[in-house]
């Protein structure tokens, strides 16, 4: 019993490892479409600054991500303002916040293009 939890710990922990590989290439690759330095996304705030960059929101906006409920309404901002900036709309926004382990590869791994242009 106890190999049996142990090895489908490892399992878990494998996946979870994938996982979070995944996101960040995704990200990596959404940053550098957008011109942006990829290896941002690895580094702790300033990951959140670079996205405001991407989405054309000001730096002031991170306060607002660290109030409870507000941030809630900053990120379906931030994420539509993403989707839109990669040429996508308000179905994709809803994927990226549901279901983000599909769409957010989609979007940086994919053939998206970034154009801030859209988001004036």
């Amino acid at each position: 019993m106890e190999e049996l939890l142990l090895g489908g710990g490892i399992v878990l922990m494998l996946l979870y490892l994938v996982f979070i590989v995944l996101f960040i290439a995704s990200f990596w690759k959404i940053y550098s479409k957008a011109g942006q330095p990829g290896w941002a996304c690895i580094v702790p705030i300033y990951n959140i600054i670079v996205l405001l960059e991407v989405v054309k929101k000001p730096i002031w906006w991170i306060l607002l991500l660290m109030i409870p409920f507000v941030n809630l309404i900053i990120y379906l901002i931030i994420y539509h303002r993403l989707s839109v900036a990669y040429g996508k709309g308000g179905g994709f926004t809803a994927g990226l916040i549901l279901l983000p382990i599909v769409f957010f590869p989609i979007l940086g791994l994919g053939s998206a293009q970034y154009d801030a242009n859209r988001l004036d």
